[in-house]
């Protein structure tokens, strides 16, 4: 049975032809893992094809050890010579199938129809990592069976003729973009990643800001991050107590036939009373 996953806090990759990280991935405790077939591989037919079955024995491995993670698999771009052959190692067990670089909704509707070639009918989570994908954000995740999303910063910024930087304002634009068009979707958004690894204080940062954003989890490349994401995208005890005391307060008013009223010495509106439904939501939906 595919585990259900409302809205991943954290997805952390493992190479594809690394079996013996791939069976080290639920350790961390992440809400979702994505074996790659992509980025984590050299770029040639010979490496393509000798990471395949490597990965789909491991995914298979970790499915039966591990039936309450979420596994996805990276596959590469639709357009890339290496796309075709990926599909072979996607089962039904899988929670879904990770697709790079998507720029239009026919992107994505021509991954939909190559799974169902294969009597697959696996949800996507859609890479937005180019201009084009950025622009087109919405109408892709609008497109057939998109359930989740993801910004990737570097391969846009690459794709720009840009350059990444430790501010990220060349990015902020984007970033803001694809977290918009994914709430008007209604399709979860994933934040881009941190590539500094052994800085927490640079994820702590960029995640809070990711959060502020209005997305719902990290990419993660590395074990030690997964806890970092829950962190910062998973309400916290003291977050859920005062929604929940935000909602009390507010039924006491209504009851007193009061339209207004303020609570820890702020007015109340409702959109903050909004907020707190939602993230009372989140928390029942994990």
């Amino acid at each position: 049975m595919t585990p259900r996953l409302p809205r991943p806090r954290s997805v952390l990759f493992a190479p594809g032809n690394r079996a013996d990280l791939i069976a080290k991935l639920p350790r961390s405790a992440p809400d979702a893992v994505v074996l790659d077939l992509e980025d984590a591989i050299p770029a040639t037919a010979q490496a393509k094809a000798d990471a395949r079955p490597v990965l789909r024995d491991a995914a298979r491995e970790l499915i039966a050890s591990a039936p309450h993670l979420a596994v996805f698999v990276r596959v590469n771009a639709p357009h890339s010579p290496y796309f075709a052959g990926d599909l072979a190692v996607l089962t039904p067990e899988l929670a879904g199938v990770v697709v790079p670089k998507l720029e239009s909704a026919a992107d994505a509707a021509l991954v939909g129809a190559a799974l169902a070639e294969r009597g697959l009918n696996l949800p996507l989570m859609a890479g937005l990592e180019t201009g084009a994908g950025v622009w087109n954000a919405r109408e892709i995740m609008e497109a057939g069976n998109v359930g989740w999303a993801y910004f990737g910063a570097e391969d846009y910024t690459t794709d720009l003729g840009g350059a990444r930087t430790p501010a990220g304002t060349e990015v902020l634009y984007a970033r803001s973009h694809v977290a918009l068009a994914a709430r008007l979707a209604g399709v979860p958004a994933l934040d881009i990643v941190v590539t500094r690894l052994n800085d927490e204080a640079a994820f702590r940062e960029d995640a809070a800001l990711g959060r502020a954003l209005g997305y719902s989890g990290k990419l993660c490349i590395h074990p030690a991050q997964v806890a970092l994401a829950h962190d910062h995208f998973g309400p916290t005890p003291a977050e859920l107590g005062r929604a929940r005391a935000l909602l009390a307060a507010a039924h006491e008013a209504a009851q007193a036939g009061h339209g207004a009223f303020s609570f820890e010495g702020q007015m109340v509106d409702e959109p903050m009373l909004a907020k707190a439904r939602a993230l009372l939501a989140t928390e029942e939906s994990a």
